[in-house]
């Protein structure tokens, strides 16, 4: 098999890992999986909202996890670790379960859009962005966005710090499509910097104290005013 074929064949493999998790453990909260290939095996990291119910009454909900994990999807030697989300309402995927819940649940799209962007804020977020997507309030299709606060749409800024969960609902009148993007508090963009003090600077990189001396040396005597400076004194030229 090409080595292309390859890569396609895992990551569509791990797609269906994903679905069948967020099937499996969706009372637990499903916040998001990673696979590892370890020497010993496969490590698949599970992040939920409760692990307790991921784990089971002496382990036997996650043996069973695993070993269907391990028959229907033919992963080596799978060990399952469990962790727990710090903040749930700063989880993408979390959320969007949430919203996708209360939509079923009868509330009016707008107010599930506005209260959960509300919860995300409050939690110390950068940005939020809501997009619900289906049969809202009519036989035909609209979108609706709900926004708030700072989101990257494109490059590494969005790879390291913005985080997207996807969930449905099921309605009546069809399925109501649900995405989430927040962008953690800790996000740091390449255009915010910092003026340092020349003390500050000094301690923070001593490598560079000398040529920060001479350009502090050299701004003093550009700022000098010019009858400051000496002047030289004017030599008579003979023939």
């Amino acid at each position: 098999m090409a080595s292309e074929r390859k890569f396609v064949a895992e990551n569509i493999r791990r797609v269906l890992l994903k679905e069948y998790l967020m099937k499996t453990v969706d009372r637990a909260g499903f916040g998001g999986v990673d696979v590892q290939r370890t020497p010993m095996g496969t490590r698949v990291t599970l992040v939920t909202e409760r692990p307790g119910i991921v784990i089971g009454r002496r382990g036997a909900a996650i043996k069973s996890l695993t070993k269907a994990i391990e028959d229907n999807f033919k992963y080596d030697n799978p060990q399952i670790e469990v962790q727990e989300v710090d903040n749930p309402n700063l989880n993408a995927q979390i959320m969007a379960e949430k919203l996708a819940f209360a939509l079923e649940r009868g509330w009016h799209f707008r107010r599930a859009g506005h209260s959960t962007v509300r919860r995300i804020m409050e939690s110390g977020a950068r940005g939020c962005l809501i997009i619900i997507s289906g049969k809202l309030t009519g036989e035909r299709h609209r979108t609706e966005k709900f926004k708030e606060g700072y989101i990257k749409y494109c490059g590494e800024s969005r790879e390291l710090f913005v985080g997207t969960g996807f969930a449905v609902a099921k309605l009546k009148p069809g399925v109501i499509g649900v995405q989430v993007e927040i962008m953690q508090p800790g996000a740091r963009l390449p255009a915010e910097i910092d003026v340092m003090a020349m003390e500050a600077a000094i301690q923070a990189n001593p490598d560079l104290a000398e040529l920060l001396k001479k350009q502090e040396e050299a701004s003093v005597i550009a700022e000098r005013p010019a009858e400051d400076v000496p002047a030289a004194d004017d030599e008579e030229v003979t023939e």
